[in-house]
């Protein structure tokens, strides 16, 4: 295909004459609307006018095949003595600013190809400069230790593209945007010096190369404001230097930028790695609402800059900085990138449109918003371009007169120029409409506290000030601004007062504000749920204060979705931990993760969209996921000094209410560890280690994994006092050990526990194997140990429960778990009742249920402990999320208590108080008469 098939749109003469008279002077052979095109360009843009002139011969043959023009043009540029770098790299320039211009202006090539090919142009450039600036400081030695072998990657050097040209998106007359760094780590401490000077010396010449004026032009203006702290360092700084800086002082505008930067020139490799470890400075680990008013502060600070406030009036209209302009969409994109990226890496793409479109399918930008402002992006792009190709001057500005915009909607092909300024300004309104709700959404007016807020509202509020949340002003400005809408909603709750004291005690948590109420701000549901939680659940609010972190997880994705399943949640693990090579790394993203899913559990349950049976069940889920995902991990990271789990490896078995799948909130996890060495002498390793020592340090790795207070905190507390042998006894049992133990030395407690054993996770090369025989050998214990041996077992649960009564008897009155005919008191009872029906069940509703099967209870007896053990977990798991000692139902308040009645179905406190007391009395009643019957 020829220029002239491919063109799609034709560049009006806004000089006719002048245009016919240079398409005959320097273009003769042109006809049709090739000729057509030639002379809309040369009649409208005197700069582009300029350059046919010039170039006109090898302009004639480039458009043959202005791709293999250009390649051409970039295969040369390395080429170019250094003698004749200046003037070889502008004569360069000029042929790709007129084969680009005339292929933008003719719709050959799209806004895409033609910002990648000027950005492509710019990369070749500034590595040829580079590459003569610094080859005279590596001939004369000037960089120790480097020579001109080096050269190829610049001696350690790299130069960061910022901006449009790290994102590939340059304009017409752009200047381009670098950050330079060198690697110290390849200089000796006495070299730095010598090094970086040198360095510096390059750059400069570099610069010089690229940006000074001479007969010929310039190549491209070359700013290095953005490096760190610009009017105190030198033009090229160490790495470790701008490390320093961003962990300490970086600021939004800083991580925003970097969003684009990309290693351009010079040492790819290094520069790679310095923007891998400023990873964590540019994307954050939490949601980042406060970057929205960063940016919106900039964005002001730059229209007040530039005088640029006001309504949308086109003539002298700024298309970067104005309002509805260039720099509005891309503050926008990269805001939102900045808010997210941090939890999901696929939002972290340096383009705007492709920016828009991840962001979009990622449900943060609504699909249609996405493509309304990638659009508008474009047409803001393209003639933002003809306003440079004008006379190839540095700016966004629309022209101020009639002649002006006639002259660009020539460009732009428009005949129609009233037509196509109504066109414009729609579409700058159409992104401010867009934009500016995101940055500066309605403010509620200040307001008094509501009615409904009790008089001691000012005394509460009096001392927020003192919290640590608030003491930082601007943390005062947003908390200012939501303060009315919270007190309302607080007013709203049943009871104003409580809801305002808890609230009050959630804000008194909170280590920091700005982020926290900065995510408030942008999503105003999450007050709701803020007050929801203080007015209902104390202890959820003082659980979210300490970890705030896990809003992220109600916006951040699908929060009040159906539960995926423990499959869904491991796949979700272990994609999170996957990234993360570091161990400590890892455990405290689980953490995150943990905390995260943990919050959700609580919330849906107090909501209302889980009973308590469900939440039970999912914060099982939960664990278990946690415990196998993190089981192999503990054991690859004892590996790499002691070799792999020696013999056929170990298995994390899940007790108690862990093996019953009835954990609560505040549950810890009852376990023991079974290995098997498998005759195995030693591990392989480093450190080698026999069987015994070595599962006895991965069982202590993993406790301490599972409970070490680190920077996310912890995830579970661990019990392990059923292991055969309790606290005294080793802390992995063996196989053999094991099977021994509980064929032959194994108290009735001891066989009781294990009916509600449950492997969890293992680790080694036969884990699944073993886990597969533990089970085996579970359910053929229970069934040769239990039948026929009632009167025993009768015997030994009476003990117990005199034992437990005695320990602990039942306190309160709303005592969910210790007492007779409570909760411990009838899962004892299952437990026995499953031991000697020999059943293989977990949970105690089942292993029941087993015991009629057997002829060990009766139906009617069954019923009355199954009706009084669904009233009881009810209760148990509901307080778990409202408190963590026993049930006072004045320290809950009424939002607690109203929790507590929907979950339990009673009309109020008293009779629900009355059926659990009525219902222990029954339960107890069964479990002394099915002993005493059993006891013959």
């Amino acid at each position: 295909m020829t220029f002239e098939t491919r063109m799609t749109r034709l560049p009006l003469p806004f000089d006719p004459e002048r245009g016919a008279a240079a398409v005959a002077a320097h273009c003769p052979e042109a006809t049709g609307t090739l000729r057509d095109a030639l002379v809309g360009m040369a009649g409208s843009s005197p700069y582009l006018e300029g350059l046919l002139a010039k170039e006109a011969a090898w302009f004639a043959a480039a458009l043959e095949d202005p791709e293999a023009a250009f390649a051409q043009i970039l295969a040369e540029v390395p080429e170019i003595a250094p003698d004749q770098i200046k003037p070889g790299l502008r004569v360069a320039k000029r042929r790709v600013a007129l084969l680009a211009g005339f292929a933008d202006l003719a719709g050959v090539w799209p806004l895409e190809a033609v910002t990648e090919n000027l950005t492509l142009f710019a990369d070749a450039t500034m590595g040829a400069a580079l590459r003569a600036a610094l080859a005279p400081e590596l001939r004369r030695g000037k960089v120790p230790g480097q020579g001109e072998a080096d050269l190829p990657e610049a001696a350690g050097m790299v130069m960061l593209a910022m901006g449009k040209m790290g994102a590939f998106e340059l304009n017409y007359s752009s200047d381009i945007d670098l950050i330079c760094l060198f690697d110290q780590d390849r200089f000796a401490p006495d070299a730095f010096g010598e090094a970086r000077a040198a360095f510096v010396r390059a750059t400069r010449r570099a610069v010089g190369i690229m940006s000074d004026p001479t007969g010929d032009g310039y190549v491209f203006r070359t700013d290095l404001r953005l490096r760190p702290d610009p009017s105190v360092t030198p033009v090229c700084i160490a790495m470790e230097a701008a490390e320093r800086y961003y962990e300490s002082l970086g600021r939004t505008w800083e991580r925003a930028a970097h969003i684009k930067a990309r290693p351009a020139v010079g040492d790819l490799e290094a520069g790679a790695g310095y923007l891998a470890r400023l990873t964590p400075f540019i994307w954050r680990k939490h949601l980042d609402f406060a970057a929205i008013e960063d940016a919106h502060d900039m964005r002001l600070r730059i229209r007040a800059h530039k005088g640029l406030h006001g309504p949308v009036s086109l003539p002298g209209h700024d298309m970067k900085l104005g309002k509805g302009g260039i720099r509005d969409i891309e503050f926008f994109t990269q805001t939102r990138q900045i808010i997210s990226g941090g939890r999901d890496p696929d939002l972290r793409v340096r383009g705007t449109v492709a920016g828009l479109a991840v962001l979009a399918e990622k449900g943060w930008v609504r699909p249609e918003d996405a493509a309304v402002l990638s659009d508008h992006y474009r047409a803001h792009r393209e003639v933002e371009h003809r306003v440079q190709m004008i006379a190839d001057a540095q700016t966004h500005a629309l022209p101020k007169d009639d002649d002006g915009f006639r002259r660009l909607a020539c460009l732009t092909g428009e005949a129609d120029v009233a037509g196509w300024r109504r066109q414009l300004k729609d579409r700058l309104a159409e992104v401010a409409a867009l934009t500016e709700p995101f940055f500066a959404p309605e403010r509620s007016a200040s307001s008094p506290p509501p009615e409904a807020v009790p008089e001691g509202a000012a005394e509460v509020m009096e001392r927020w000030r003192s919290y640590p949340a608030l003491r930082s002003t601007r943390a005062l400005e947003i908390f200012g601004r939501l303060r009315p809408e919270i007190l309302s909603r607080l007013g709203r709750a049943a009871r104003p007062d409580e809801a305002l004291l808890n609230f009050d005690s959630f804000i008194k948590g909170l280590p920091a504000g700005v982020q926290l109420f900065s995510l408030f701000e942008a999503n105003p549901s999450l007050i709701d749920l803020i007050v929801d939680i203080c007015a209902t659940a104390p202890l959820l609010s003082r659980y979210l204060a300490a970890n705030s972190g896990v809003l992220d997880a109600v916006i951040g994705g699908p929060f009040f979705a159906d539960w995926p399943g423990e499959a869904a949640l491991a796949a979700e693990l272990e994609a999170r931990l996957a990234p993360l090579d570091d161990y400590e790394h890892q455990l405290d993203a689980a953490r995150r993760w943990q905390k995260e899913w943990h919050f959700r559990v609580g919330v849906h349950h107090l909501r209302g969209l889980v009973d308590a049976q469900v939440a039970a069940e999912q914060y099982t889920d939960l664990a278990e996921t946690v415990v196998s995902v993190l089981w192999p991990r503990v054991a690859a990271e004892l590996s790499r000094r002691h070799g792999p789990p020696p013999g056929r490896g170990a298995v994390f078995v899940g007790m108690g209410s862990l093996g019953a799948r009835t954990l609560t909130a505040q549950s810890d996890l009852d376990a023991i560890v079974v290995y098997d060495g498998a005759g195995v002498e030693a591990s392989e390793g480093r450190r080698p280690l026999a069987p015994g020592p070595y599962y006895a340090k991965l069982t202590k790795a993993m406790i301490t994994a599972l409970t070490a207070p680190m920077a996310e905190g912890r995830l579970y507390e661990i019990d392990m006092r059923l292991r055969p042998s309790g606290r005294q006894g080793p802390v992995a049992t063996s196989w053999s050990a094991f099977q021994s133990y509980q064929e032959s030395d194994a108290w009735t407690w001891e066989h009781l526990a294990l009916t509600r054993a449950r492997v969890i996770g293992g680790a080694g090369p036969e884990s699944g194997a073993l886990a597969e025989d533990l089970e085996a050998f579970r359910c053929a214990l229970l069934r040769s140990k239990g039948p026929g041996r009632q009167a025993e077992v009768a015997r030994d649960v009476a003990d117990m429960r005199a034992r437990l009564e005695a320990a602990k008897p039942a306190e309160r009155p709303f005592e969910a778990k210790q007492g007779p005919g409570r909760l411990q008191d009838i899962e004892l009872l299952g437990q026995a009742a499953a031991l000697l029906s020999g059943a293989e069940c977990a949970d105690t509703r089942l292993q029941l249920a087993a015991g009629v099967a057997a002829g060990c209870l009766g139906p009617e007896e069954a019923a009355v402990l199954t009706g009084q053990l669904a009233l009881l977990r009810q209760v148990q798991t509901s307080v778990r999320l409202l408190t963590d000692g026993a049930l006072d139902p004045d320290a809950v308040g009424a939002g607690g208590q109203a929790f507590l009645l929907r979950q339990t179905g009673r009309a109020d406190m008293e009779t629900l108080r009355a059926d659990m007391a009525a219902g222990a009395d029954a339960a107890a009643e069964v479990i002394v008469a099915v002993l005493t019957r059993w006891q013959g």
